[in-house]
């Protein structure tokens, strides 16, 4: 779990790295699997074997529980949302970590649906409902996917189409059937998606709604490491713009003829690919063209924050290659 703090958050850091450690799952324990990490105590340092890791933050086994996880890490940047700071959650890690389920990408709406995204939107709506006397809010949401490096619009009505990997027996994998999605930049040097789908979203259940519906146009397929592995990054965006009401109207329209009246901001929600060793997948055909694209884009997402973590470079102006992928230039905040 990497987040990318906004100015002005705790501690002020630009990017900050918690771990989440899960429990075995059935299989795991099925197979006589054990935990191979242990929690040095007083310390957000993970030890496996003679190695140790030292983060921002550890949760799971001896650490942190992972129901402070949000409050410690994603809520102050709901905070700075509302600031008018843009923030990046990212759920990093292999395979079957636990991505999607730490981020709550697999939302469907029940009461039993965690994770940091539904969490996320009840704090937000719950701020909006305080500050609806005095402010107007608009608030939009996409939900993208990048699969084999073309972008995605998985909000886009078009139907999936299913098929099974050249030169593999493993089940088959669902395909975007739409056309992808093309990256633009604007003339302040910003960045947009041409025709991505941005609904206006009213309540936390309305929100809910287009995650969900998203979720299940995903890309997944099963590989030795996780039966339901996603084969794509998924992007999960909260627009928002804010306006302080004019205490002589009843009510304010979110527009352009505002100008710098408007607070604007974006929360990107990040649910990566895992990472992947093909011996453990057992990926071929198709499927190891896939983790191919994944450990590339996941690569230069590294190769983007260890830039970003480097005070010199930074205050030096040094380059930061965000053009090296599709995903890191999405996620390019201007």
């Amino acid at each position: 779990m990497e987040s990318a703090e906004a100015k002005g958050g705790s501690g002020g850091e630009c990017v900050r790295v918690a771990v989440n450690i899960r429990p075995l799952i059935t299989t795991e324990l099925n197979d006589g699997c054990t935990d191979c990490t242990s929690i040095v105590p007083g310390e957000s340092q993970v030890q496996i074997g003679s190695h140790a890791f030292t983060f921002d933050c550890v949760y799971g086994n001896t650490g942190s529980p992972p129901s402070s996880l949000f409050r410690d890490c994603v809520a102050p940047l709901c905070d700075a949302l509302f600031c008018g700071y843009n923030a990046t959650v990212l759920a990093y890690g292999q395979t079957g970590s636990g991505k999607t389920y730490t981020m709550g990408t697999n939302y469907m709406g029940d009461g039993r649906s965690g994770g940091v995204i539904p969490e996320v939107m009840e704090t937000i709506f719950s701020r909006v409902e305080e500050m609806k006397g005095t402010t107007e809010f608009l608030i939009r949401v996409s939900f993208i996917e990048i699969f084999k490096e073309e972008v995605f619009d998985l909000l886009d009505p078009a139907p999936l189409s299913f098929l099974k990997g050249e030169g593999t027996t493993l089940p088959k994998l669902a395909i975007p059937s739409r056309t992808p999605i093309q990256i633009r930049e604007t003339l302040n040097g910003g960045i947009t998606l041409a025709g991505v789908t941005e609904p206006e979203v009213r309540s936390k259940e309305e929100m809910g709604t287009y995650l969900s519906k998203g979720s299940l146009a995903r890309a997944t397929g099963s590989t030795n490491m996780n039966s339901q592995s996603s084969r794509s990054h998924a992007i999960f965006t909260i627009s928002m713009e804010q306006k302080k009401r004019s205490h002589c109207l009843t009510a304010v329209v979110i527009n352009d003829d505002f100008g710098d009246d408007i607070l604007s901001a974006k929360l990107h929600l990040v649910d990566l690919a895992g990472s992947e060793r093909a011996k453990r997948t057992g990926a071929d055909g198709m499927r190891l063209k896939e983790g191919i694209h994944i450990n590339r884009g996941l690569l230069a997402l590294g190769n983007v924050i260890s830039a970003l973590g480097d005070d010199k470079k930074r205050k030096e102006g040094g380059h930061i290659p965000y053009r090296d992928s599709k995903l890191t230039r999405l996620l390019q905040a201007r």
